[in-house]
């Protein structure tokens, strides 16, 4: 019990750690975009309204205070969920966020399902088979994906299968509604590098822990293979890929913006990209804080499972406070 609890306050001081990191970064978006309080006033207002009306929205919406009041005031208001209202849109921002969010998070969850599955398999099969043709085959796969930027790929796949074979829609805007059609293409783009990358994680730690002593025994006293495998073996092979899964989750927000803008897809990405083309600067605001928090969690989530998948790590950290 004692370990497990120093397991805990680790990933306790760690987490506190990410939401002081949060926290900064807050602090420095909202120095980079409000800073210049003329500048944000010429965004809201436009670039044709003159400097009486600046000067009087300024006033009116709190602006002529510290900038440390108005920081504190814009973090208290995003916490509570007020996060203002489009320049560019005329749309409260949250109501604006949350389906773009939801389309997002529809198509990195279908690129996790694709790229989890396919990845762990050939990691495992590659490292159980080291030196072997299908070690060789996984490897070349695996360093061909990951060295083919998204943007790149999305071009080749468009070009194979729009514009070669006519298989496939050109564009992602589900103006008829959700198709599923339309993405095949997106999630293809973003899967193909991430499961190469998951699929060279889990090799090397799956080829790690077959060398290892116990499973060396395990062979030694005639244990089949898939026994080795599924009951010895996978459980501390997985602890590195599925670490590694979860921080794809922060790469799958920058690989979705590029993704959704690419073939038009309207989520997150997409709004986000409109946002910085027309300035609006609650929107920017809001969209950073959002991948910000996005990044947290999936940090925080991913401490845990480490623990839950290596018990040991408790005992470790247990062991070096008391040493």
């Amino acid at each position: 019990m004692a370990n497990a609890g120093s397991g805990t306050v680790v990933i306790l001081r760690k987490t506190l750690g990410l939401l002081l990191t949060m926290l900064a970064v807050s602090l420095l978006v909202f120095l980079v975009l409000e800073i210049n309080v003329d500048s944000v006033a010429a965004k809201v207002l436009g670039q044709f309204s003159t400097p009486d009306q600046r000067h009087a929205w300024l006033q009116e919406n709190g602006y002529t205070a510290p900038f440390l009041e108005r920081y504190l005031r814009w973090l208290g208001a995003f916490v509570t969920g007020h996060w203002g209202t489009s320049t560019y849109y005329r749309e409260d921002i949250l109501t604006l966020i949350l389906p773009r969010l939801a389309a997002s998070g529809i198509l990195a969850g279908a690129a996790l399902c694709v790229m989890v599955p396919i990845g762990l398999l050939l990691g495992i099969l590659s490292g159980i088979r080291t030196g072997s043709f299908i070690d060789r085959t996984v490897s070349v796969f695996a360093i061909l994906t990951t060295s083919i930027p998204e943007f790149a790929s999305a071009v080749f796949l468009t070009a194979v299968f729009v514009f070669w074979l006519g298989w496939l829609a050109g564009v992602s805007t589900m103006a008829a509604g959700f198709d599923a059609r339309e993405l095949v293409l997106p999630v293809s783009v973003l899967a193909l590098f991430s499961t190469g990358y998951i699929a060279r994680m889990t090799r090397s730690s799956m080829a790690d822990v077959m060398e290892s002593a116990y499973i060396r025994t395990a062979r030694l006293k005639g244990a089949p293979m898939r026994r080795i495998v599924f009951r010895h073996a996978l459980r501390n092979a997985l602890i590195t890929p599925i670490t590694v899964v979860l921080l794809q989750i922060p790469w799958l927000l920058s690989g979705v913006i590029v993704v959704e803008v690419f073939f038009a897809y309207p989520g997150f990405g997409t709004l986000l990209y409109q946002a910085a083309l027309n300035s609006d600067i609650y929107l920017i605001e809001a969209c950073t804080m959002v991948s910000v928090a996005v990044v947290v969690l999936t940090q925080i989530v991913s401490d845990f499972l480490y623990v839950w998948l290596n018990p040991r790590m408790s005992f470790r950290a247990a062991h070096v406070k008391g040493g």
